[in-house]
């Protein structure tokens, strides 16, 4: 496969366990745990999809995805919204702003990797 993929999680543990389940898929895994300058960091290197974490330090995934909506080179970016929260009003807002998908934490490895697959294909 040998797609890019950006975490931007700040759980090093979290961070790790995505990085281990699509590494061993064939990705090429960068991640990052501040979002402080988050949006920067994506748009610093190519990458073909992006998992996001709602709750980060410095700013939150909202901002950092509506940031990157109004912005015309990654507008159309795949981004996967992950949120410890799961009410209907946190997966409204994610979808609201521009996330591609939204998955509630905790996650099964099989599940992640599924909807990673889906929103990269062309």
């Amino acid at each position: 496969m040998g797609k890019r993929v950006l975490v931007i999680e700040d759980e090093p543990h979290i961070a790790e366990a995505i990085s281990f389940i699509l590494a061993r898929d064939g990705w090429q895994v960068r991640s990052h745990g501040d979002g402080a300058d988050a949006a920067a960091v994506v748009r610093a290197e190519p990458t073909d999809v992006l998992i996001l974490d709602v709750m980060l330090p410095g700013r939150s995934g909202y901002e950092i995805l509506q940031d990157l909506r109004a912005d015309a080179a990654t507008r159309d970016l795949p981004i996967l919204m992950l949120t410890a929260r799961g009410q209907a009003k946190d997966r409204d807002m994610a979808e609201r702003l521009g996330a591609t998908r939204v998955m509630t934490k905790p996650f099964s490895n099989t599940e992640l990797l599924a909807s990673v697959r889906e929103i990269a294909a062309p």
